[in-house]
Formats: structure tokens, C-alpha cells, sequence
């Protein structure tokens, strides 16, 4: 909680420092990269760099933190904190690397904000900063003693799977032959790779097959071709084009926060007899099928009962990835609708255009469940609300920087 003096410093100033947070996070990047060149190379994401959706990121989630800390002082945004905590744990963040970030990111505070930043000013975001920082170091903790340590293991490609023209599944069991800890239905891994120049780049992929597929963990990556405002993906393209069966990949332990809580008794449920009452929607577009192919396996699996509504879009059906799982594993739950929608060539179960809830029955109570492209999930979300669902029980997963905070 802040002190009530640097509560005041940060309302008065969070107007300036959020209109210069974009400038901020340009030069703070600038300055930390100057100085420690191996963070872009082996740890951050060099294609979101070139794209300028991190810094609108970290932009977002700094100002989202401090208006929540003068607005609701007696809390914090434990939600936005877990989601950075899970990509930070699965990326293997050490807590000194947040005093490294606090140097160059106040440096870069000083250059922009120049006379503006008195001694009382920068103690009142200092304050800001490492109550952010430490609790995420506190989450990350807890994370890395739930994984045994976490770290970066071999995995050895054994299928490949074309699943559509720009989406392959790798199927992969451990090289060492280790035993595999269990993951959540809707958590996703890191898978790392060494690029042509040497670089050692990590991407984030929802594990899209069963959660009880024993030994063998499974994702599905579609290659981005870039275009003239996004770069090329470097790491889903050497995964299409250099890894193949036998191979050898670098995966984290599993992450996320997008799971379904009944299926763990988290929510006071034993989800093992599939008694969780609440009724489901599980939304997705494109890619984003991913975790929700896990989520309906992994709901299969539990013999779960209550209703389930399924929502999927996509450009064609022939680019619906993991689509016979996906129909599959919806059919075997007892009560469920799916609803699907294409841009072109829809079949008659299906509908032309882009997802309108308007007339798709949405129960009272139900938690909901997004992946996708932002567009996408900001128009469900919104549906779903006029639908009556609470906003707490919208929940959302976002590949690459989390850009719904920042307005983007």
C-alpha cells in the first residue's frame, strides 16, 4: 500500500507520467539494451521490440498498477499481476533482474520528465515500482517452488502434424526420459531456440493436447509471415521450416493462468466427478483454439456435466487448427452447443461473418473463457456483458504482449 504522501505525489503527477509513458518505456528500452545487449538477444521477444507492442505493454500495465494503487488503495490487481507473473516465470525472470529494470527505467524517467522529477516525485514512483516488482516477485516464487525449480528441459519431437497451411502440431516427450509433471487444461510452455545468428529466442505455446496424455506434451504453432506493420516470426518460422521429428526443443516448465478452476477443486468443486454447476463459455479465434481444445479435453476427462457453450472463428474451415479435436472433444460432454462462424466457405452448421453472441444463449452465472486476437476478445467480452455476465467472470488469454491494458 502507499504511504498517504506518495499516494497524493502519484495523482497529482500519474496525468504527466502517463502522457510521457510511451516516450519512458522507448528510452528505457533503448538504454537497457545499450548496456546489456544479451537481454535482446537470449530473453526478450526481438520481433515485439521491432514492433513496439512491449513497450506499449509495460506502458500499459506501469500506469494500470499506479491508478490502481490511488483509486483502490486497499488492493491490487492481482489478476494483471498473476498474468505478467506467469509469462515472467516461464521465461525464467530472477528477481535481481528487477533492480537492473528499476535503473534504466528511472534514468529514462529523469531524461523525459527532466525538472519534473523532484526528490519527492521519484520516491513516490520508486514506491510504485517495487511494490509492482516484489509482488510479482513474490508470485514468481511461489511459481518456480510449485514447478520444482522451473528451468529449461529438452524435448525431443516425436510426430509432427500438419494441421493447416500456416499451423503444425509437435507432439514431444522428454529427452532424458525424465517423468513429466501434470499441467492445467488452458496453461501454455515457453519453447526456446537457437536462432541462425546465435540468438537464443523464446516463444510462448498453449499445450493443445489432452491434459492426460501421460508422457508426451503437445503444441501447435502457427507460423506469422509478417507483413509491412509486423515482423516476421522469427521463432514460429524456423519451428515450420528446421524442426522436424527427432529434433530437439527447450521447453519450460507449464504456465498460465487460464485454467478451468473446477477442474483442480480450486474453486471448492472436486472437479475429478465433474461437479462444478457453472455453466461455460469457452470463446476463440484463429490460434487461439489452442488452450480451449485442452480446456474440452480436459473437461471430457472429468466426465464434467454442467452446460458448456463453445465459440469459435476462424478465416475458412480449412483453417479451423485442431478442428476434429476440437468438435471431438465438445461432443463428448453431455450438455453443449457450439456455435462456429467463418469469414468464407462457412457449412451449413455454421455461419458466415464475425461472431455475433446476439441470439446464442448465454445462462445466468456463466464464466467465460477468451484466446484470440484482442479485437476479437474485446468484441466477445463486451457481447458477453450485455449478455449479463460479470466482468470478474470474463477471463482472457493474450499471445504476446498484453496490449488490452494499454488501450492498443
Amino acid at each position: 500500500m502507499l504511504s498517504e504522501q506518495s499516494a497524493a505525489t502519484v495523482r497529482a503527477t500519474l496525468p504527466a507520467v502517463g502522457a510521457a509513458i510511451g516516450e519512458i518505456t522507448e528510452r528505457f528500452y533503448a538504454r537497457l539494451f545499450a548496456a546489456h545487449p544479451e537481454l535482446l538477444r537470449d530473453l526478450f521477444n526481438r520481433g515485439n521490440q521491432a514492433a513496439g507492442t512491449q513497450r506499449q505493454a509495460l506502458a500499459g500495465s506501469i500506469a494500470a498498477f499506479a491508478g490502481h494503487l490511488v483509486d483502490h488503495p486497499d488492493s491490487r490487481p492481482d489478476a494483471m499481476l498473476a498474468r505478467i507473473a506467469h509469462k515472467h516465470a516461464s521465461l525464467g525472470i530472477a528477481p535481481e533482474q528487477y533492480a537492473l529494470v528499476h535503473e534504466h527505467l528511472f534514468a529514462a524517467i529523469a531524461e523525459v520528465l527532466g525538472e519534473a522529477v523532484t526528490p519527492e516525485v521519484a520516491a513516490a514512483w520508486t514506491d510504485v515500482y517495487w511494490l509492482m516488482a516484489n509482488a510479482l516477485i513474490a508470485i514468481e516464487r511461489r511459481l518456480y517452488e510449485e514447478s520444482a525449480g522451473g528451468g529449461w528441459r529438452g524435448w525431443r519431437v516425436v510426430e509432427r502434424v500438419t494441421e493447416t497451411e500456416d499451423v503444425v502440431t509437435f507432439r514431444l516427450s522428454p529427452a532424458d526420459g525424465g517423468p513429466v509433471r501434470p499441467f492445467r487444461p488452458g496453461q501454455y510452455v515457453s519453447v526456446r531456440v537457437e536462432l541462425p545468428d546465435g540468438a537464443r529466442q523464446a516463444r510462448q505455446y498453449s499445450l493443445s493436447g489432452a491434459p492426460d496424455s501421460g508422457a508426451v506434451r503437445q503444441i501447435s504453432v502457427k507460423r506469422i509471415p509478417g507483413d509491412a506493420t509486423t515482423p516476421e516470426g522469427e521463432v514460429s518460422n524456423h519451428l515450420h521450416a528446421c524442426v522436424q521429428v527427432g529434433g530437439v526443443l527447450e521447453l519450460s516448465e507449464p504456465y498460465g493462468d487460464l485454467v478451468l478452476s473446477g477442474l483442480d477443486g480450486s474453486d471448492g468443486s472436486d472437479g475429478s466427478d465433474g461437479s462444478d454447476s457453472t455453466p461455460l463459455l469457452l470463446a476463440s479465434a484463429g490460434i487461439g483454439v489452442t488452450p480451449m481444445v485442452a480446456m474440452l479435453a480436459g473437461l471430457a476427462a472429468a466426465g464434467h456435466r454442467a452446460p458448456v457453450t463453445v465459440v469459435h472463428a476462424d478465416r475458412s474451415p480449412a483453417h479451423h487448427a485442431l478442428r476434429a479435436d476440437h468438435e471431438a472433444y465438445a461432443a463428448k460432454l453431455p450438455d453443449v452447443s457450439v456455435h462456429l462462424w467463418y469469414e468464407r466457405e462457412a457449412p451449413e452448421e455454421a455461419r458466415t461473418g464475425l461472431v455475433d453472441l446476439t441470439d446464442v444463449p448465454v445462462r445466468p452465472g456463466t464464466r467465460a473463457y477468451l484466446c484470440g486476437p484482442l479485437p476479437f476478445m474485446r468484441a466477445v467480452r463486451a457481447q458477453l456483458i450485455e449478455h449479463g455476465v460479470a466482468p470478474a467472470d470474463v477471463h482472457y488469454e493474450v499471445f504476446g504482449p498484453d496490449l488490452w491494458l494499454a488501450g492498443a
